[in-house]
Parts: C-alpha cells; sequence; structure tokens
C-alpha cells in the first residue's frame, strides 16, 4: 500500500512537473502601459494620415460640389453640376483617351522592353554592372530635371533631335516633336521610357535573381532550349514582379503630372494635356476651384477604384499568404 502511494504521488508530480506554470496575471498598470506604448507609435501616424490624406480628400469632394473660385466663401452650390460637366468636356474627354494611351504603351512598349534588357543584363556579360548603372541613372534623376534636359533636346532648329532627324533624312519631323499634336504624345513617351524604364528593368532584374538557377539548369538537360526555358519556367516564376511593375506603370500614368507640365504645360492646343494637368489649369490658372475639385474626385476614383480591382483579382494569389490572422500564429 505504501509504495502505490508513492508511485501515485510521483505520477502526479511528475504531471504537475510537464504542465506549464500558468502565465502570471497581468496588472491593470502593465496593460495600460502596452497600450500607452501602441497609443505613442500609432496616433502620430494617424494624425499625419487624417490631416494630408483623408482631410484634403473630404475637402475635395465638398469643394466639387460647388461653383468656387477659391476666393470667398461657398455660397453658389451645384450639385453634381461640376461632374455633368467634366463629362460633357470633350477636352476632359480626350484627357481620359490620352491616359488610356500612355498606359498601353507603358504596358505594350516599356515594360517587354525593360524585361528585354533585364534579361539581357542578368546573363554573365562583360561590363554588365556598368550598363545596369547606366540605365537605371535616368530614373535618379528627377522629374523637372528631365523634362527641361529633354526640351533643349528637342529645342526646334537648335535641338540635338533635329540634327539626328536631319543626319537621317527625316527632316519632316524637325521642328515638330513638342509642336505638333501629332507628334507630342509619342514624343513625350520616348522621354518617359528612358526616365522610368530603368526602374522596372531593376525590378525584373531582382526577380530574375531570385529564381533557382537548379530549375533552368534541370530543364536545359531535359533538352529544353533557351525560348522554352525562358517561356515555361522564367516567366511563371517572374509573374509576381511582372504584375507589380504593371501595377505602378499604369498608377504612374494615370496621375502623370510634372514631367508633361515642364515641356508642354499640357500644349499645343490640349493635344499633351493630363487630367492631373486639367485640375492644376483649372485650379490654380482659371481659378475654378469647384471644377478642378471635380477633376481631383474623378482622377482619385479612378485610381481608386483600378487599385482595388487589380489587388482583388490580379494580386490576390500574391497576397494571400502576405497577412494572417491571429488565429493562424
Amino acid at each position: 500500500m505504501p509504495s502505490s502511494v508513492s508511485t501515485l504521488t510521483e505520477e502526479r508530480t511528475e504531471e504537475s512537473a510537464a504542465t506549464p506554470a500558468p502565465p502570471p496575471a497581468r496588472s491593470p498598470l502593465s496593460r495600460w502601459g502596452a497600450w500607452a506604448s501602441v497609443a505613442w507609435f500609432l496616433v502620430p501616424a494617424l494624425v499625419l494620415f487624417l490631416v494630408f490624406v483623408l482631410a484634403p480628400i473630404v475637402v475635395a469632394v465638398w469643394t466639387g460640389f460647388f461653383k468656387w473660385g477659391g476666393i470667398g466663401p461657398m455660397d453658389d452650390f451645384v450639385g453634381f453640376g461640376n461632374y455633368t460637366r467634366l463629362f460633357d468636356d470633350q477636352v476632359f474627354l480626350g484627357d481620359l483617351g490620352r491616359g488610356l494611351y500612355l498606359i498601353l504603351m507603358s504596358v505594350l512598349v516599356q515594360l517587354p522592353f525593360a524585361l528585354f534588357t533585364a534579361v539581357l543584363l542578368n546573363q554573365r556579360l562583360r561590363g554588365r554592372a556598368v550598363y545596369r548603372m547606366l540605365f537605371f541613372a535616368p530614373y535618379i534623376l528627377s522629374e523637372v530635371v528631365t523634362a527641361v534636359l529633354f526640351t533643349m533636346i528637342f529645342l526646334p532648329g537648335a535641338g540635338m533631335a533635329d540634327h539626328i532627324a536631319g543626319f537621317l533624312g527625316i527632316e519632316g519631323l524637325q521642328g515638330k516633336w513638342l509642336a505638333d499634336p501629332s507628334t507630342v504624345m509619342p514624343t513625350l513617351f520616348v522621354v518617359m521610357i528612358w526616365k522610368y524604364f530603368g526602374f522596372h528593368m531593376m525590378l525584373f532584374l531582382a526577380g530574375l535573381q531570385g529564381i533557382p538557377s537548379e530549375i533552368l539548369e534541370a530543364a536545359s538537360i531535359d533538352g529544353a532550349g533557351a525560348w522554352q526555358r525562358f517561356r515555361h519556367i522564367t516567366l511563371p516564376l517572374l509573374g509576381p514582379t511582372i504584375r507589380i511593375s504593371v501595377f505602378l506603370s499604369i498608377i504612374g500614368s494615370i496621375q502623370l503630372f510634372d514631367l508633361v507640365w515642364v515641356m508642354t504645360a499640357g500644349g499645343p492646343n490640349h493635344s499633351s494635356e493630363t487630367m492631373a494637368i486639367a485640375m492644376f489649369q483649372f485650379g490654380f490658372k482659371r481659378y475654378q476651384v469647384g471644377y478642378a475639385s471635380a477633376i481631383s474626385v474623378v482622377l482619385f476614383m479612378i485610381s481608386l477604384v483600378f487599385s482595388l480591382f487589380y489587388q482583388r483579382y490580379v494580386l490576390r494569389r500574391d497576397l494571400s499568404g502576405a497577412v494572417t490572422s491571429g488565429g493562424d500564429r
């Protein structure tokens, strides 16, 4: 009997040792200290977000319902009159069309060119570090510096572009680069490619260097050619990078302003105007702040709807494992 009691006692002692002790109860003071730490880091960010993001959006939406010149009280309420005028304005509809043109050209020309350059510079090429630096360098320049530089290049009569056109025998383009409605948008897009393709090239390079070389070597041993390896291995594994690059390119094309403003200010005859330039023109040049606010709201809604749609249906697979709830820990 004593031996059984001692055995039972030993078993209970082992069970109590195996079971972890409950954590000590936190005092209300320590809980308040934790919340104070969270508030210390969170409140300043929330204040900045409210002041510089949410508040301007609310003000722009409210101002868009008035016919207001920016000075004095807003007492001429027009409701959705500014928006009705907006979509009856052929110039603004042209701005939408030019934005679509920039989006298509960026996705169909700029990104494939950046991908081709990234694949080329990912090979064992002599001096590839120098080439990478040279191709990425234009992205470091500010948009204003880039615009001033190319304004001088496309200067009628004295610019480098006119001299090159004369040397190549295409004198018909001389003096027309930024002055003719039929050539101003392609010219601006050439400047955009020079400015931004290096950024996308570096994104693609980072994605390419994240692909395990063993997979490509195994495919090569199995007899897959260079195109087959690129089509069936490199492109699918590069998919998340391509989708992010497309997203950034489209958003940048929708909101393009400073590069075009410095080079053409939307001219000639609105042929290079974008929605952002129209908003600036009406708000700060013509003092039609209510109408400019309506343009800003439309621009914001286009960007927001596209971002939500793209994240929901295009980036869904890429982001599926990026956010976890507390129960998944």
